[in-house]
């Protein structure tokens, strides 16, 4: 059974290192520190980045080793309230077009520039083939209620798009972990009900919250990504709401996705992991794969 990564989100190329290497954003250093266990400055993003980075040719083995099909790459830009473009979607762009039918090109806009953002998501989707909208609340510093929000969200229902929303805790020690709530997505999906909503990192720790709200809005989904799977069967994590839920109730909203650049791990060595629940074979297909094949059916 083949795999689609609903989040890698970069690529470990040189490319992608050496423009974090440079506009990794003051806000997110605290990841170094809490993450990684780093130096919260640049010349450990930079060491980081250096470390990690690998050719195109070995980049793409790494992915059919692990048998990942299609993996879902991002843009971000919070310029506005985080000063940096973290991702840009060009960047995104050409990694996509130089492997066509490979990968998920999602966008990232600055949603405080208005209009013209929304103008700008309509391009890269229109234009240039891009999938979907990423957005991070907690680098935007706003939940994801807030009505600075809603051109965007009505922009995806017009396109047909999903939108994959940051939906966690975050690492960053300036911004609050309230602002990945699922509660805030709940008002959202009510007042958007045609509106795709992909949880990436499945809410935690609020996994109950995540998946009763994929279990009431019908086009709200979880995504696993950025978490080890190993620690989701462990006593005490936090994760028996999917255990329970996302086997049954809500076995076809659940969303395989990595993190694998973040994680220092290859996505082989993750998705046996992810083997290894205690969960059927058959909804673990549905979750690394049949789910998301539903909402990007091939051409």
């Amino acid at each position: 059974m083949p795999v689609i990564d609903m989040w890698a989100p970069f690529l470990p190329l040189p490319e992608v290192g050496a423009h974090i290497a440079e506009h990794f954003p003051e806000p997110m250093l605290g990841y170094l520190s809490v993450f990684w266990k780093l130096p919260a400055g640049m010349d450990a993003v930079r060491d980081l980045v250096a470390a990690r980075s690998i050719d195109e040719d070995d980049v793409m083995r790494t992915l059919d080793d692990g048998g990942v099909e299609r993996s879902l790459i991002t843009g971000f830009d919070e310029t506005t309230s985080a000063g940096s473009v973290t991702m840009p979607n060009e960047l995104v762009a050409k990694i996509a077009e130089r492997h066509p039918g490979r990968f998920i090109p999602f966008c990232g806009v600055d949603i405080f520039k208005g209009m013209d953002a929304v103008r700008e998501m309509e391009h890269w989707i229109r234009d240039r083939g891009f999938m979907g909208l990423s957005l991070r609340p907690f680098m935007i510093d706003l939940p994801a209620d807030d009505r600075h929000y809603y051109p965007f969200y009505a922009k995806c229902v017009e396109l047909g798009v999903p939108l994959s929303i940051h939906t966690s805790a975050n690492w960053t020690t300036g911004r609050v972990n309230e602002l990945g709530h699922p509660r805030y997505l709940d008002t959202v999906a009510t007042h958007f009900p045609e509106l795709v909503i992909v949880m990436s990192h499945a809410g935690y720790p609020w996994i109950l919250d995540a998946c009763l709200l994929a279990w009431k809005h019908e086009n709200v989904y979880i995504e696993l990504a950025a978490h080890r799977p190993r620690y989701m069967a462990k006593p005490g994590t936090g994760w028996e709401p999917l255990l329970t839920y996302g086997t049954s109730t809500i076995r076809d909203k659940v969303l395989y996705g990595s993190g694998w650049f973040l994680m220092g791990q290859p996505p082989a060595a993750l998705v046996a992991e992810l083997r290894e629940l205690p969960v059927a074979d058959n909804v673990l297909d549905d979750w690394l794969y049949n789910n998301a094949a539903g909402l990007f059916p091939k051409a």
